[in-house]
């Protein structure tokens, strides 16, 4: 990733053809695990297979990466479905167009007096941010366990390393977290309450790459190179083991390796290639959102996807290539 004062030198040492090009920016979100599909292509070399003149950058939260967007210093950057069709519900000119996870990678970790569901009433559950993803699996988990929303308080209590250090201080008493955030809340006492990514009601685009509905249409072929490294970067983090276990090592800079090795045998299996949104997933998102008092959602999915750069990559036969099945 590049600061600023890097990318002024590089551009001054590199040949005019190329530093004319525009640099197109990837935003993550944090450092859990799920955030593998963006940090591959960069780390393997993906990006410049396929002409893509990009890099990565960290902006924390869905929220916080939909306003970087909106505001043009990012052009691409993977987020949780809830949060883009919230964006886009209001005037946003966002669409998704891509995902690599379509369910929540979330485990539901509380502390352990808490052995089932119904233990939760009149309990404080922390999430990242109203509107995000953790809220959204907090309230499909309530709504799965017939737990009424009303008899839990629910509130931002910050990013995975806060919300471990509240539970350890008991300021909250349950919370989502993935991996390698899980084995940290075990360490400090903690239990699984439940796997969400084993729910049905589950279903859910957690990973959507999501861009500028205008930025789509006027920039395709950068769109498609994009969506070409991004789908390798995806197809060998599930099927190279090294190669993934590597791009882990170095983003989650954790020294434990069966921290490691957990996270990238969950992900390896949760990962969806080829990179498409769950069309169920997005209905339930959709569905969900419009029962939220006083929500006013547009139920059509074109709306909020437009996969035509995908459709054409199909077509190509790239995803059959890629998995050796031309």
């Amino acid at each position: 990733m590049f600061s600023g004062w890097m990318l002024a030198i590089l551009f001054l040492i590199l040949p005019t053809s190329v530093a004319a090009q525009e640099l197109h920016l990837v935003a993550y979100a944090g450092f859990a695990g799920f955030q593998a599909p963006v940090w591959a292509p960069k780390d393997l070399g993906l990006m410049a297979k396929y002409g893509f003149n990009g890099d990565v950058v960290l902006v924390p939260g869905s929220v916080r990466q939909i306003q970087a967007l909106q505001g043009g210093s990012i052009q691409f950057a993977q987020v949780d479905a809830a949060t883009a069709i919230n964006a886009i519900n209001q005037g946003a000119d966002l669409v998704m167009i891509s995902g690599s996870l379509n369910s929540f990678p979330y485990s539901f970790m509380a502390q352990k007096e808490i052995r089932k569901p119904e233990d939760l009433i009149g309990k404080k559950i922390g999430i990242l941010a109203i509107g995000g993803a953790t809220e959204t699996a907090t309230i499909l988990a309530l709504k799965a366990w017939k737990v009424p929303r009303q008899s839990v308080t629910i509130f931002p209590a910050g990013d995975p390393v806060a919300r471990i250090a509240a539970l350890s201080t008991r300021a909250i008493d349950a919370t989502v977290l993935s991996y390698p955030d899980i084995n940290e809340a075990v360490r400090v006492g903690m239990h699984a309450l439940a796997d969400m990514s084993e729910m049905k009601e589950a279903s859910f685009p957690m990973n959507v790459m999501a861009a500028r509905r205008s930025f789509v249409e006027k920039n395709r072929d950068a769109v498609k190179r994009y969506q070409q490294a991004y789908a390798e970067g995806t197809y060998q983090f599930i099927n190279n083991r090294d190669k993934g276990m590597a791009v882990l090592a170095k983003w989650l800079r954790s020294k434990n390796s069966k921290t490691t090795e957990e996270t990238y045998q969950y992900f390896a299996k949760k990962f969806s290639f080829p990179t498409r949104v769950s069309q169920v997933g997005l209905r339930n998102t959709l569905e969900l959102l419009s029962q939220k008092p006083g929500a006013k959602i547009d139920m059509n999915v074109n709306k909020y996807l437009d996969e035509s750069t995908l459709d054409e990559l199909e077509h190509e036969g790239f995803f059959k290539r890629l998995a050796g099945k031309s």
